[in-house]
């Protein structure tokens, strides 16, 4: 089964700001996950529909859609559900599953301790 990873963050009218997003899914490119797109639910593009059209184009058989959030706000509890339900109609052969978001990963407050760290040299 071909697997396909669409990354999705809120996106920013500042391009900059959308890259780290870009670098990201380079880097998560393995044989596991041949297929990385980042998609933005607004104010960038691709969108998250265009991101799954081109994982669909790419070959995916099964699409896992990993929300780049923090919080559990309205984009996460709606807008990405919305998403997953438009894609699951529009390609009905493929899977697509969203992942959780990033807030209640434990690895976040090791992070943010190693930032405190460097803050404070």
């Amino acid at each position: 089964m071909i697997k396909a990873l669409l990354l999705i963050a809120h996106g920013s009218r500042n391009k900059e700001a959308n890259e780290d997003l870009v670098h990201l899914a380079k880097r998560l490119v393995s044989s596991e996950l041949q297929i990385v797109e980042p998609s933005y639910l607004e104010l960038a593009e691709p969108e998250i529909e265009t991101g799954g059209d081109t994982c669909v184009a790419k070959g995916a058989q099964l699409v896992i859609m990993v929300p780049y959030f923090l919080s559990a706000g309205i984009h996460v509890r709606k807008d990405l559900i919305e998403s997953l339900e438009l894609l699951t109609k529009k390609y009905p052969e493929v899977q697509f599953k969203l992942a959780g978001h990033l807030g209640p990963h434990p690895l976040l407050e090791t992070i943010i301790r190693e930032r405190i760290e460097e803050a404070l040299r």
